[in-house]
């Protein structure tokens, strides 16, 4: 009881720093006059008052988290603030139940990109800018983003931050100072996100579509405030630059920082992952690209180069624009992109996945283990970009791949014993489990998640929520001795 008092301190102060974030789409709201700031004031009142009165309630059980409150609180916020980001939407939208509002706020928050919603055309721009603006906060981690402020509230934070940052290595700081490093990285994520928005107004898009798209391109989310997504401005412009900020958000942020603060590239050419999610990446939009046009899909060459380049970025960083129906294209493509998604960004990136950090460790370690056949009595260290990586680390990996599979297998079979066809099944599972969105066939990318049975929805929900923060952070709570004193 006392464990949970604690954590319901630290949530109060993150649900009252959550409640700052509904300032952006009230003061859009007010300067576009489209009416719903009374909504977001409501929302954002009842959010800031239940933060406050929960903080203070609970004050004296203050005290430094533990390694198991970290893990607990970041479900429980994610899962808390979901609720909270809910509430404008469905006062808005009145048709739209709690179920599919809770799945539309969830799918924001973990940049899954998941739509329940059809004429987003016609919506209130406030109601896209809080869809967007909860994919960018989703992005890099509201919790990250709170850890930077925790210190304010005299709590600790280093636990939370290791909870919820992405990535097998998650003891590497980029300063001495955990707060400190969540700063730098919400920097780093600002000055990203700035630069999109400029260069999407720099091709012909007003500020309303620059900053919607901006937001959800930097963090891998795919969300649009159009129903037929990026294909309803074709623009070839408009896809390089989505293009260009989805490979750069695709890549850890502590090498962008690294990069900054020795002001040199070199960094980046000596990141392994670097290297393997770029050459992953651009193989297969070229691999895709001659088989579309081999097999006559697009008669053109650079017309095959454009739709599948763009759309294998896409998927392949978890984001799930759509530029083009590829659920018309032959199976192969539009699975290997789904597939792609799972490795085809790097740790302690805002995209989703298996991230491919894991991969690279797993590669060196059958490597490894392939050579200890030949040479038994070899010691060979396992390194990445000339670190050596600990043992702990390989087995976690182990771990978390095993769970992984086994997440994806029950997944898939509860959705095809609730009635879901296999290839919309497994595309679902895949798409929400890695964040990145859009299925085939019933989930394909010119269609949406509003058809599926409400226990279908809360399914696919906790996969978003599960694969956000890299199963273990989720399935420990599931273990008998995460409870025992």
């Amino acid at each position: 009881m006392h464990q949970l008092l604690v954590i319901a301190h630290v949530l109060g102060g993150l649900l009252t720093v959550f409640s700052s974030t509904f300032l952006l789409p009230i003061g859009w709201s007010l300067a576009v006059d489209d009416g719903t700031a009374g909504s977001f004031a409501i929302a954002g009142l009842v959010c800031l008052i239940a933060g406050a009165l929960t903080w203070v309630g609970t004050r004296r059980f203050r005290r430094e988290l533990l390694p198991r409150d970290g893990a607990l609180l970041v479900v429980l916020g994610w899962v808390v603030m979901a609720g909270a980001a809910s509430v404008p939407l469905m006062l808005e939208l009145p048709a739209l139940s709690f179920t599919d509002a809770y799945f539309e706020a969830m799918s924001a928050l973990t940049t899954t990109g998941a739509t329940v919603l059809a004429g987003l055309d016609t919506l209130p721009q406030a109601i896209n800018i809080w869809r967007h603006a909860l994919q960018w906060f989703g992005g890099m981690g509201i919790i990250v983003l709170a850890v930077a402020i925790l210190p304010l509230l005299g709590v600790g934070g280093r636990q939370l931050y290791m909870a919820e940052t992405p990535g097998p290595m998650k003891e590497s700081r980029l300063t001495p100072r955990i707060a400190q490093t969540a700063k730098y990285l919400w920097l780093l994520y600002a000055l990203l996100t700035v630069a999109c928005i400029l260069s999407l107004r720099a091709v012909g898009l007003d500020w309303y579509d620059a900053v919607c798209h901006a937001f959800s391109a930097t963090a891998l989310g795919g969300f649009s405030n159009r129903d037929a997504s990026v294909s309803a401005f074709d623009s070839p412009a408009m896809e390089a630059v989505l293009a260009i900020f989805m490979m750069l958000a695709a890549l850890n942020f502590t090498t962008h920082f690294l990069a900054l603060r020795q002001r040199t590239l070199r960094v980046y050419v000596r990141d392994t992952e670097v290297f393997a999610v770029w050459t992953a990446i651009l193989a297969s939009c070229l691999l895709l690209s001659v088989y579309l046009w081999v097999v006559g899909v697009y008669p053109e060459f650079a017309q095959a180069v454009r739709y599948a380049g763009f759309n294998t970025i896409s998927l392949a960083t978890s984001s799930g624009y759509m530029s083009t129906d590829y659920d018309r294209w032959p199976i192969f493509a539009p699975m290997w992109m789904l597939c792609l998604a799972a490795i085809g960004s790097s740790a302690r990136s805002t995209g989703g996945g298996i991230k491919m950090m894991r991969v690279l460790i797993l590669l060196k370690q059958t490597g490894l283990e392939l050579r200890r056949m030949v040479h038994p009595r070899a010691v060979t260290p396992l390194t990445l970009s000339g670190h050596v990586i600990d043992k702990r680390v390989v087995l976690a990996v182990l771990g978390y791949m095993l769970l992984y599979g086994m997440t994806l297998v029950v997944l898939v079979f509860l959705m095809m014993f609730t009635g879901l066809d296999f290839v919309t099944a497994v595309s679902g599972a895949m798409a929400c489990l890695n964040n990145t969105g859009p299925g085939l066939n019933l989930l394909g990318p010119t269609f949406n998640y509003a058809p599926l049975s409400d226990l279908q929805t809360w399914l696919f929900a906790f996969a978003m929520l599960a694969g956000r923060l890299e199963l273990l952070t989720v399935f420990v709570l599931f273990t008998p001795g995460f409870w025992r004193r």
